[in-house]
C-alpha cells in the first residue's frame, strides 16, 4: 500500500461518504423514532449503552490499532485477534447478563434486566465484525465500508421504525441496534475478501498485545469518562434529563464523527506508514488539522445559531429541552479539530505509552471537573465538557513540541483566520432566532446566508485549506 497523496484522498472521500450517508440515515431514523417514542425511553437505552460501549472496547483490547499500526501484519496476526475477541466477548456477556438485576436495582427500573441480557447480545456481533473494520482502515478498502454500513443502517432502521410506530416502544430502539450490527456483518463478509484461518499465534498475539494494551488503557479511559457522565446524569437527574442531554450531544456528535472521524481514521494508517519521516507526518497533520477546523468551526456556530428551530422543526416542542444542552457542547466540540490529529500522530509514531500518560492526566483532570459541575445541575456538566476539551488541546499538544516540532503558537497561527472568519459567519446570522418566521424558513435563511458569508470571507482571505478544496473541485469539473 502506498500512502500517494492521490490514495490518501480518495479513502478520505470515501470515508466521509460512509460516515455522511451513514449519519445522515441513521440521524433521519432517530428524528423518526424521536417523534414517535417518549424521551425516557430513549434514557433506558442511553442508561444501558453505558456498560455496553465499556464492554466492546475491553473485547477489542487495543488490538484493532495495533493491527493497523503494525506495518507486515499478516493473516496470522488478523485471525488471532479475530478469535481472542470472540473469546472475550463471550466473557464479558456473562458478566453482563448476570450483573443486569443489580444494574437494574441501581437506577431503581426493574425492567432493565430483559433489556440489558438482550441488548449485550450485541457483543458477539462486535467482536465478529471489528477485525474486518481493522482490515480495511490499513488497507483504505473504505468504500466496502461504505456499502455495508449503508446498507446496514437503512434495512434496520426501516424495521425499527415499523416497531416503534406499531407501539413496540424501547424494544424498537433495542431490535434496530442489534439488526443494524447484523447486517453490517452479513453484508460486509460478501464484499471483504478477508477470512480468519483457524490459528492462534502466540508469538503473535504478544507482539501485538506489546502495542496494544497501552491503546486499550487508552481507549477504556477515555470511553469509561465519557459514559461516568451519562451514569451520574441518568442517577443524579431522571433518564429524561439523561435522554435530552444525549440528543444535545448527538447534533454536534454527527457533525464531528462525519468530518473529523472521517479524517481520523484515514489519517492514521497514513502517518502509521510514513512514521520514519517526521517531516512529512508533521505536514500531514498541519494539513489535517486545517482541513477539519474548515469545516468544523462554521458548522458548530451554524448549529448553536440554529439548535432551537431545528429542535423543533425536527424533534417536536417535547424535547425543546434540549437546545441548551445543544449550544453547550456544540463549544465543547469546538476544540476537537486540534487535538484528535495531534493524539492521532502520536500513536501513529509508535508512542502508545506517552498516549496513555496523557489520557491518565485528562482523565484526572476531567473527574475533577466533573465532580464539581455536578453539584451545580445538567447543564453545569456540559459546561465543564467545555472546559475539559479546551484544557486537553495543551495536553496533547505538548509532546508533539518535541517529537515533531510543532509548536502550540504555530497551531494556533494557522487556525486563527479560520476561527476569526466562522466568528464573523456567526454574527452574520445570530439575528435570524430572534425573527417571527417559522422554524423551516428561520433555517434556511441561516444557511443561505452563512455559508455565503463563509466562502466569501475564506475566498477574500486565501484561506489555504479552502483554496486547496476549490482547486480540486474545479480540476474534476475540467
Amino acid at each position: 500500500m502506498s500512502s500517494t497523496n492521490s490514495t490518501i484522498i480518495k479513502s478520505f472521500v470515501w470515508k466521509l461518504l460512509e460516515r455522511c450517508s451513514v449519519q445522515v440515515v441513521s440521524f433521519v431514523v432517530t428524528i423518526i423514532l424521536a417523534r414517535l417514542l417518549l424521551p425516557e425511553e430513549y434514557g433506558i437505552i442511553a442508561l444501558i449503552t453505558i456498560f455496553i460501549a465499556l464492554a466492546e472496547v475491553i473485547a477489542d483490547g487495543g488490538f484493532n490499532t495495533a493491527l493497523i499500526q503494525k506495518k507486515n501484519a499478516d493473516n496470522t496476526d488478523f485471525s488471532t485477534i479475530f478469535f481472542f475477541s470472540l473469546f472475550v466477548s463471550v466473557l464479558l456477556y456473562v458478566v453482563l447478563y448476570i450483573s443486569a438485576p443489580y444494574i437494574a436495582k441501581f437506577y431503581g427500573m426493574a425492567d432493565l434486566v430483559k433489556v440489558i441480557r438482550i441488548l449485550s447480545t450485541s457483543l458477539f456481533l462486535y467482536s465478529f465484525n471489528s477485525v474486518q473494520r481493522a482490515y480495511i482502515s490499513k488497507y483504505m478498502l473504505f468504500k466496502k465500508l461504505f456499502y455495508s454500513s449503508l446498507g446496514a443502517i437503512l434495512l434496520s432502521g426501516c424495521i425499527g421504525i415499523v416497531m416503534a410506530y406499531a407501539g413496540f416502544g424501547v424494544w424498537s430502539l433495542v431490535t434496530q441496534t442489534l439488526l443494524n450490527q447484523l447486517f453490517t456483518i452479513l453484508i460486509m463478509w460478501f464484499t471483504v475478501k478477508w477470512r480468519p484461518n483457524f490459528i492462534f499465534s502466540r508469538t503473535s498475539f504478544k507482539e501485538l498485545f506489546d502495542f496494544g494494551w497501552k491503546i486499550f488503557c487508552t481507549n477504556f479511559i477515555i470511553t469509561l469518562f465519557i459514559r461516568v457522565r451519562a451514569l451520574v446524569v441518568g442517577k443524579i437527574f431522571s433518564p429524561s434529563t439523561l435522554a435530552y442531554y444525549e440528543k444535545g450531544d448527538q447534533f454536534p456528535g454527527l457533525i464531528m464523527n462525519n468530518v473529523c472521524g472521517s479524517i481520523q481514521s484515514v489519517i492514521f494508517p497514513a502517518f502509521s506508514e510514513i512514521q520514519d519521516d517526521r517531516t512529512r507526518v508533521r505536514a500531514m497533520m498541519r494539513k489535517a488539522i486545517n482541513a477539519s477546523c474548515l469545516v468544523m468551526f462554521p458548522l458548530m456556530i451554524g448549529l448553536m445559531v440554529s439548535a432551537k428551530p431545528l429542535v423543533v422543526l425536527l424533534l417536536t416542542e417535547k424535547w425543546i429541552e434540549v437546545v441548551p444542552f445543544m449550544q453547550v457542547l456544540c463549544i465543547a466540540n469546538f476544540f476537537r479539530p486540534i487535538t484528535i490529529p495531534n493524539q492521532q500522530a502520536i500513536t501513529a509514531l509508535g508512542y502508545s505509552g506517552i498516549t496513555l500518560k496523557l489520557e491518565i492526566i485528562k482523565k484526572v483532570v476531567d473527574i475533577s471537573i466533573l465532580a464539581v459541575s455536578c453539584y451545580f445541575g445538567a447543564i453545569a456538566i456540559a459546561w465543564g465538557v467545555v472546559i475539559f476539551n479546551f484544557l486537553c488541546i495543551f495536553i496533547n499538544l505538548f509532546p508533539n513540541i518535541k517529537l515533531l516540532d510543532y509548536k502550540l503558537q504555530e497551531q494556533i497561527i494557522d487556525v486563527m483566520p479560520i476561527l476569526l472568519i466562522s466568528l464573523l459567519m456567526g454574527g452574520s446570522v445570530y439575528w435570524v432566532q430572534y425573527m417571527q418566521w417559522t422554524p423551516f424558513v428561520q433555517l434556511v435563511v441561516i444557511f443561505l446566508i452563512g455559508t455565503s458569508v463563509y466562502c466569501a470571507l475564506c475566498r477574500v482571505m486565501k484561506i489555504e485549506s479552502y483554496m486547496f478544496f476549490m482547486n480540486i473541485i474545479k480540476q474534476k469539473r475540467l
